[in-house]
């Protein structure tokens, strides 16, 4: 009952408490010390049926107005609290013009993306026509129009990605001279780019994914002293006329005789290409006179010769993203 006699004291206390108020969470505490569930103004009322009956009627008049006081107070502190704290929060977002500008970082072609078109840009230049083709191939054009029937064993060195009984991804870009050869008469100067699959274990010279470029010329009396021609133009204009190469001589199943195309990197020969004549029947399933015509072929990597131009010793870190690599090109 005591604190009932101290109700203006008690109001002008909370009204003090709610002005001193510097954030919305002191305010906070300064409601519920006030006019919480169990707060003083709560207590108060809890006081007034302890009083004689004819002096409860004033005294839970004079609690509601103070109690109704405190909160319009509370409630208008509080609104100058949230707009002084916008205010901050606005002037620390905004953006000062007196300092410089920050430069926005500009992106770039990929490094195979720069030497992929580099190599067009070679072939391009010596008469090739650059065409494309899709990645997800027919068995039958993939191997079967590429002199690798279904029990050729060739297959067994290309593991590849299949898709149905009858699609796979294609193992390599030569798939598009077997579609080219199709419908068009010779001569011709094809060359085709893009990604080709393979299951090889990623080491620092192989990976599933990797870019091939492949060309070939269709016409009368094109001999394999024609392919070395056009292959050894490539090395020196791709990686200067002071570059180390050799052929060598394989086999595919798709050219007779075969030869790969290697270059001195560090320390060792590092194959970029395969190449050969095209075997009549390769030209026959295109409906190409092999008698009349004769054909060469080749299938470059783009991945490899990025690595002998730009000193890059592992396959891999074309894969990884690390911009520390990425931003030297």
């Amino acid at each position: 009952m005591s604190k009932l006699k101290d109700l203006d004291k008690i109001a002008q206390e909370a009204e003090r408490a709610i002005l001193d108020a510097v954030s919305l969470d002191a305010l906070e505490e300064v409601r519920r010390t006030y006019l919480g569930r169990r707060g003083i103004v709560a207590q108060l009322f809890d006081q007034v049926p302890s009083l004689p009956a004819a002096q409860r009627p004033q005294a839970g008049r004079r609690l509601n107005e103070i109690r109704d006081r405190l909160q319009d107070t509370l409630t208008r502190r509080g609104e100058d609290l949230q707009r002084a704290e916008q205010g901050l929060r606005l002037a620390d977002a905004a953006i000062d013009v007196t300092l410089p500008g920050r430069r926005i970082a500009l992106g770039r072609q990929h490094v195979l993306t720069r030497t992929l078109e580099e190599i067009e840009r070679i072939f391009f230049g010596m008469g090739f026509e650059i065409v494309d083709g899709t990645e997800v191939e027919t068995d039958e054009f993939n191997f079967e129009r590429l002199n690798m029937g279904r029990d050729h064993p060739a297959r067994d060195a290309q593991d590849s990605f299949y898709l149905t009984d009858d699609l796979l991804l294609r193992t390599h870009t030569t798939v598009v001279d077997a579609r080219i050869m199709v419908g068009r008469t010779p001569p011709m100067r094809i060359l085709t780019t893009g990604r080709c699959y393979r299951r090889d274990a990623p080491d620092a010279t192989h990976m599933p994914v990797f870019h091939q470029a492949d060309g070939f010329m269709v016409g009368e009396r094109i001999t394999m002293a024609d392919l070395k021609g056009v292959l050894a133009t490539f090395v020196r204009q791709m990686f200067g006329v002071e570059a180390v190469y050799r052929f060598v001589p394989s086999y595919f199943p798709f050219t007779e005789p075969s030869a790969e195309l290697a270059v001195w990197f560090n320390g060792r020969w590092l194959e970029l290409a395969g190449s050969g004549m095209f075997h009549p029947r390769v030209l026959e399933l295109a409906g190409i006179d092999p008698v009349r015509y004769t054909a060469f072929a080749f299938g470059l990597g783009v991945d490899r010769p990025a690595m002998v131009r730009y000193g890059i010793p592992d396959i891999r870190l074309f894969w990884e993203n690390d911009l520390r690599l990425l931003q030297q090109f």
